[in-house]
């Protein structure tokens, strides 16, 4: 009998940062490597990936990385997990064309070139495990589910998935091959539960392309589109809409115009030639004829539109006459900053709409195709994974209405070892897994002090005390300095700076008149202290930076 563990390192109890890994006896098999986009509270972070320590000690055992489809929640991670691990990248042509480029972006791994295309045909065998893939339906060509077939029976990835019968080809479910792998014996299902909480019919690409044409032909100003980079599948309904009322388009992203160029080489999108236009190209058309369309920083659009309402994008400037048209359903994680971004927007006089707000645009499936895939699969196991734990709950229960028995069920967390025991999986042993914050070029230096200190910077603000000490004559040669920051204002404060120096020079004094001088219990007895007191007088904790230099 086989010895079968799969671990949750993301995408459990969270939105993005797919990441899960099957070990079959003497073998471990990655299931995607995707990011997630840090919530308000994680200051200054650019993304979080995945905490695979667990791995390092086991990377021999790595046969490789499997992926289901290019967005970031899927691939995000997977420049810093080669980093760590020289292991092959098994993909579709679509999904490892958009890995190369998130991959030649990183200098320590951009000669990497293990990668490997897989379709729905494709059967690998390793030793005692077979890995094949089926078609799925996803905003993005070509996303495929896997399976690893094992002698205990398959072990079934959906990754992200709908089921739409106007799907069109490169999009379409197989659902012949969902229905041979589920008459094959699933052991175990690991399902897309991103959509739980629709209830309604999702809408369907081609209605969403119709809504699209709609909105393009009865706008007047200029259009600025909102999309993920990686969305193809919008961004080619966006190229129609364009096309069917004659208007240009403008890229505008750092990501968009390389996954365009990408996606039309392997024909995945169709344009005419002369409808890329450059901005200044765009300013000498009538307004009516154009459209910007707009992705930011690793597709994620949102923070891009902030950019370019409150003014800060250089070349992009809103007016009254404008249309911003977001076309794209944010990530839970940046709901805050729509808000806050529509409220920039309306402000500028523009007109805002949302998708969203009229359709059901949502690449995940809704509660029917879960159930749908779950009598497909008939799965002896099943592991709701992708989505917060409400949304695993909610996938939960709509198993139980299938007929999956509730012990059956696992509900995991990042880091459960799930593990197969004499024909029974049990959640055993648990894993220390925790999160990777990217911060700029640091990677997981970035700690809970750290942010802790960034959040208090940002509520308390910084008091910094400078004082010059003789140490041989233990006194005091200048007075204590003070600069303050965000905490309070010096000038109309000058009774609080005063007796705050004043407090500083007596606890410098007393350590210098003690036997034993210590710098490090000096500088501690001074943020003590002072926390204190500037507590007891303004209710606040500021980051107090105590600076004493010496004079020989």
């Amino acid at each position: 009998m086989s010895k079968i563990k799969i671990i949750p390192f993301g995408g459990v109890r969270e939105n993005g940062k797919n990441m899960y890994a099957v070990e079959v006896d003497d073998q471990i098999f990655i299931l995607d490597t995707g990011l997630k986009y840090p919530e308000n509270e994680l200051m200054g972070i650019d993304v979080v990936i995945p905490d695979w320590e667990y791995l390092r000690e086991r990377k021999d055992k790595i046969v490789g990385v499997f992926l289901t489809h290019g967005h970031a929640d899927s691939i995000g991670a997977l420049p810093y997990f080669l980093m760590d691990f020289n292991v092959p990248v098994f993909g579709s042509e679509m999904t490892i064309a958009l890995a190369k480029l998130a991959v030649k972006k990183h200098k320590e791994v951009k000669k990497f070139n293990d990668f490997h295309v897989v379709d729905a045909s494709t059967a690998i065998d390793f030793n005692d495990v077979t890995v094949s893939f089926f078609q799925t339906t996803h905003t993005i060509p070509e996303t495929l589910g896997v399976v690893l077939e094992t002698a205990e029976g398959n072990i079934v990835y959906t990754g992200d998935f709908k089921f739409d019968q106007t799907a069109t080809k490169g999009y379409q479910t197989d659902l012949a091959r969902l229905a041979e792998i589920g008459s094959q014996g699933v052991l175990a299902l690991l399902s897309d539960s991103a959509g739980a909480g629709i209830t309604g019919a999702s809408s369907r690409e081609k209605d969403i392309g119709e809504y699209i044409k709609e909105t393009f032909k009865y706008q007047d100003g200029r259009i600025i589109v909102a999309s993920v980079a990686s969305n193809i599948m919008r961004v080619q309904q966006i190229i129609d809409a364009a096309v069917a009322v004659d208007r240009k388009i403008v890229l505008s992203g750092s990501d968009i115009e390389q996954i365009i160029n990408t996606a039309m080489d392997l024909g995945k999108l169709k344009m005419p030639k002369d409808i890329l236009i450059s901005l200044k190209e765009a300013d000498k058309l009538d307004p009516q004829q154009v459209v910007i369309l707009e992705t930011g920083k690793m597709g994620e659009p949102i923070k891009s539109l902030q950019q370019i309402a409150s003014g800060d994008n250089p070349k992009i400037k809103l007016s009254d006459q404008d249309l911003v048209f977001v076309t794209t359903t944010p990530s839970y994680a940046q709901e805050t900053e729509v808000q806050k971004t529509k409220d920039i927007i309306y402000r500028t006089g523009a007109e805002v709409k949302f998708i969203s707000d009229d359709l059901n645009p949502s690449g995940h499936a809704n509660q029917n195709d879960q159930q749908l895939m779950l009598n497909f699969m008939k799965p002896k196991n099943f592991i709701p994974i992708q989505g917060e734990y409400r949304l695993l709950d909610r996938h939960a229960e709509l198993a139980e209405e299938v007929g999956i028995a509730p012990d059956r069920i696992f509900l995991t967390n990042k880091g459960d070892v799930l593990t197969y025991d004499q024909g029974e999986f049990h959640v055993g042993e648990h894993l220390d897994v925790g999160n990777t914050m990217i911060d700029g070029t640091g990677i997981g230096d970035i700690g809970n002090i750290v942010l802790r200190d960034r959040r208090v910077l940002s509520e308390d603000g910084i008091f910094v005390v400078v004082a010059t000490i003789d140490r041989k004559k233990k006194k005091i040669v200048a007075r204590p300095q003070i600069t303050s920051r965000g905490f309070v204002f010096v000038k109309t404060n000058h009774q609080l700076m005063k007796q705050s120096a004043d407090l500083v020079e007596r606890v410098v004094q007393d350590n210098l008149d003690q036997k034993e001088f210590d710098w490090g219990h000096l500088k501690q007895d001074v943020r003590e202290k002072l926390n204190r007191f500037l507590f007891d007088q303004t209710k606040r904790h500021p980051v107090i930076l105590p600076v004493i230099m010496e004079i020989n």
